[in-house]
C-alpha cells in the first residue's frame, strides 16, 4: 500500500470516528432533554417538615424517586391527593416503613435506623447486604427488616437473605430468624438452607408470619417471638401482609407457566378457610404489599425512575390503578 493509499484510509477512519462520535453525543443529548422533560412533568418536590404522628389527616409516606435534589428522602403525600405536590424530609432510606409514630429506615452503608415520629433517629443496627423488606408492628413496638447477604433477586434460587427483628420496648434484637426453632410438617426442621424474609405482625405484637425458604420450596411460617418459634402453615407463600383486621394475607405466589424472572401473582389468602383469592392484577408483582384500608393494597412496580405504585382491590374484584409515580416503600399514615 502506498503513502497516499495509508493517508486516504487513515482520513476516513478519523471521519468515520467522528461520525460515530457525533451521533453519540447527539443520542445523548436526546437522552438528557428527554430526562429534563420528565423531570418538568413529575411530581413537584419541596421540603418541609414531615410526621410520622398517627393523628391528624390521613397521608402516605414513601421513598421520592422522582429525579432531583430529593431522590431518594422520605416524603409525604395527602393520601386524598397522591399525585399532588410532596413534601421532602431530608432523611434518605433505600426500605421504609412506618406505624404508630415509628418508622424504620434501611440506609446506604448497612444500617437499619429506627425514627421516632420526628424522623429522630432512636435506634440503629448493621443491616449488611442490599435492603429489601421492612416492617414496622401496627402498635409501633416492633421492628423488621430483610437484606440479601448473597444475591439480590428473590427470582432465581442462588441468594441468601437475614431477617432480623428488633423489640423497641425491650431493646432485644432478633439478629436472624434462623435462629428460631422452625416446625415444619409437625416435626422440628434443621436444615443449612433456610432463608427468610418479608416479616407481617399481628396486633398482639407478638405473633408474626413470614416466608420461609427451604429445600427449593417456600412457606408461609406463623412465628411466635416469646417462644422463638415459627410453624409452617402453608407452600407456595412469599412476602406475607396481614390485612388490619388479621383475617387475611395478600402475597406474592408462583405461578407454573409464567417467565423465570417474573413468576408471580398476587393472591389473598383467607387464614379461616384457607381459601386463595387471585388478584386483579395481571402483571408479576415482585413486593411485599401494603393495606390502605380493609380492602385495598398497594405495591411498586418498575416505572421511568425506578418504581410507580400501584393500588388494587384485596377481594379479587375490579383493576389496579397507578396510584403515584416515581415512589417505592409507602406507609399509611393518620386514621384509617
Amino acid at each position: 500500500m502506498t503513502t497516499r493509499s495509508r493517508l486516504l484510509v487513515l482520513l476516513a477512519a478519523i471521519a468515520l470516528l467522528a461520525a460515530v462520535a457525533g451521533i453519540a453525543v447527539l443520542r445523548a443529548a436526546e437522552r438528557a432533554e428527554e430526562k429534563n422533560r420528565a423531570r418538568d412533568d413529575g411530581p413537584a418536590v419541596t421540603r418541609g417538615p414531615l410526621s410520622l404522628a398517627p393523628g391528624g389527616e390521613q397521608r402516605i409516606a414513601f421513598r421520592n424517586m422522582a429525579w432531583g435534589p430529593h431522590r431518594d428522602e422520605l416524603a409525604t403525600v395527602p393520601a386524598a391527593r397522591p399525585d399532588g405536590p410532596r413534601t421532602a424530609s431530608g432523611v434518605n432510606c433505600l426500605r421504609f416503613h412506618a406505624a404508630a409514630g415509628t418508622g424504620i429506615c434501611l440506609q446506604s452503608g448497612g444500617r437499619a435506623a429506627v425514627l421516632d415520629a420526628s424522623l429522630k433517629e432512636i435506634a440503629a443496627h448493621p443491616a449488611p447486604g442490599i435492603p429489601t423488606r421492612a416492617r414496622i408492628s401496627p402498635g409501633g413496638r416492633l421492628a423488621a427488616w430483610t437484606v440479601f447477604v448473597g444475591g439480590d433477586s428473590y427470582a432465581g434460587t442462588n441468594f441468601s437473605t437475614r431477617t432480623s427483628v428488633l423489640d423497641l420496648r425491650t431493646g432485644r434484637l432478633e439478629a436472624s430468624l434462623e435462629e428460631f426453632t422452625i416446625h415444619k410438617d409437625g416435626r422440628v426442621h434443621r436444615a443449612a438452607d433456610v432463608n427468610f424474609w418479608g416479616v407481617t405482625f399481628a396486633a398482639d405484637e407478638r405473633t408474626f408470619y413470614a416466608t420461609l425458604s427451604t429445600g427449593g420450596k417456600t412457606h408461609l411460617v406463623r412465628g411466635d417471638l416469646a417462644e422463638r418459634t415459627v410453624r409452617t402453615v402453608r407452600e407456595n407463600v412469599e412476602c406475607p401482609s396481614l390485612s388490619p383486621d388479621g383475617t387475611r394475607i395478600v402475597f406474592k405466589k408462583r405461578v407454573a407457566g409464567q417467565p423465570a424472572e417474573a413468576p408471580w401473582r398476587l393472591y389473598a389468602l383467607d387464614l379461616a378457610s384457607g381459601r386463595e383469592t387471585p388478584l386483579g392484577e395481571q402483571r408479576s408483582v415482585d413486593d411485599q404489599v401494603v393495606w390502605t384500608d380493609a380492602n385495598t393494597v398497594v405495591y411498586s412496580l418498575p416505572g421511568d425512575f425506578g418504581a410507580d405504585l400501584y393500588a388494587v382491590p384485596a377481594d379479587g374484584s375490579g383493576t389496579p390503578r397507578r396510584l403515584m409515580s416515581s415512589a417505592l416503600a409507602p406507609a399509611l399514615l393518620g386514621p384509617r
